[in-house]
């Protein structure tokens, strides 16, 4: 496995730029399975988790090294003190310049590890802003209010906008440059690539007030196959063009 991009770290906590397919924690049924805490832990040796990325998702994931950080950014989570801002492409035009998304999310009994709209469900509060819209997908800011599980995989489903990759939720498991391109042409015997196969979705920034009582904002870069995707987008699905 690549190095650990660490973006962050003092003697309280610690912040990754989380790599695509990699768990937060170890899996309950396969603990010998990579995981990022376990990383952690070998390195720094005492890690406290804040809070969790899924599997597929990239960018910025902040850990406590002490049980006084721990705490209190626990605090501040439980509060909504936190501001955790996402970087997703949806799949569709999405024509509302900015929009909250009000939707209880529970637990799907029938589907292991799924996540469905329900009113018996917990409050969940997401905040889309859009970037820039293309021909058939649009980038959008996503402040997340509340931290349930998928909750933004789940939100922009439920509005008929899933990430344009989400293979759980959604209507595609990769993105080709072949369902943009006009005219697209592979070299005899050869098979296309994708230009990303995980959901659609980056961690890019999250502000909290560290122990010492600063306010601090950490972002992550976007990953080799997010930026790939946008600049596909802009070449290919410009909606001016």
């Amino acid at each position: 496995m690549e190095k650990l991009n660490i973006i962050y770290e003092d003697e309280y906590v610690v912040a990754i730029n989380k790599p695509a397919n990699l768990l937060t924690i170890p899996d309950r049924y396969n603990p010998n399975l990579p995981s990022l805490s376990k990383l952690l832990k070998a390195q720094y040796g005492e890690i406290f988790v804040v809070h969790r990325l899924d599997y597929g998702t990239t960018g910025v994931i902040l850990f406590a090294r002490t049980k006084e950080a721990h705490f209190a950014l626990n605090e501040q989570f439980h509060n909504r003190q936190i501001n955790k801002i996402y970087s997703a492409v949806l799949s569709g035009v999405l024509r509302q310049d900015e929009m909250e998304i009000d939707i209880p999310l529970l637990q799907n009994s029938a589907k292991k590890g799924g996540v469905i709209p329900s009113a018996r469900g917990k409050e969940s509060l997401t905040i889309l802003k859009v970037e820039k819209r293309y021909r058939n997908a649009t980038l959008v800011s996503a402040r997340l209010l509340t931290g349930r599980q998928h909750q933004l995989r789940v939100h922009t489903a439920a509005i008929g906008y899933p990430l344009l990759v989400d293979d759980f939720y959604g209507n595609a498991s990769s993105f080709f440059v072949s369902s943009l391109k006009k005219r697209f042409k592979l070299k005899k015997g050869s098979v296309e690539a994708p230009i990303i196969s995980r959901p659609t979705l980056h961690s890019r920034e999250i502000t909290f007030s560290h122990i010492t009582k600063d306010r601090i904002t950490i972002s992550a870069d976007y990953p080799k196959d997010f930026s790939a995707l946008l600049q596909v987008l802009d070449k290919y699905a410009s909606s001016n063009q």
